[in-house]
C-alpha cells in the first residue's frame, strides 16, 4: 500500500477534495444561491463526492430530506449543473474544473432493508437457537 492510499484505496488527497467539493455544495444549496423553486422548496443533503483519479469528474450523492420528490431534485441539479460546475471551480482551487454528475444515495435504502432483515422473526429464531 502506497503512503498516501487509505485503507479502501483512495488516495487522501482524493478524499479531501471530494470533501472540498461536498462543503461548497452543501453550503451552496443550504443558502439558496440556486435560483430553482425545486431547490428552494427542498431541504437537499450531500451525503459523499467521489472524485476521479484525475479529479476531472465528481460523482455527487445525494438524498432529499425523508426522500421526497427524489426524481424531481435530482432533476433539478441536473438542470442547474453548470451553475454548480462554475461555483465549485471558483470556490475550490483545483487545476481543472470537475465535472458534476448527481445521483440519488441509495445507501440509507440498503440500511434499513438490512436492518429490517436483521430484526425479521427468522434472523430471531436462529439467534435464540444459540
Amino acid at each position: 500500500m502506497r503512503r498516501n492510499e487509505t485503507i479502501e484505496g483512495r488516495s487522501v488527497r482524493l478524499l479531501r477534495v471530494g470533501e472540498q467539493v461536498r462543503h461548497v455544495l452543501s453550503e451552496i444549496l443550504q443558502r439558496g444561491d440556486v435560483h430553482d423553486s425545486t431547490l428552494q422548496s427542498h431541504l437537499v443533503s450531500v451525503t459523499e463526492v467521489r472524485m476521479s483519479p484525475d479529479l476531472r469528474h465528481a460523482t455527487v450523492f445525494v438524498k432529499p430530506l425523508l426522500g421526497q420528490d427524489e426524481e424531481a431534485v435530482l432533476k433539478a441539479l441536473r438542470t442547474n449543473t453548470a451553475y454548480l460546475q462554475r461555483e465549485v471551480a471558483h470556490r475550490v482551487r483545483t487545476k481543472y474544473a470537475a465535472k458534476l454528475k448527481f445521483l440519488a444515495d441509495e445507501s440509507f435504502d440498503e440500511g434499513s432493508h438490512i436492518d429490517r432483515i436483521l430484526r425479521s422473526e427468522h434472523v430471531a429464531q436462529d439467534l435464540d437457537e444459540q
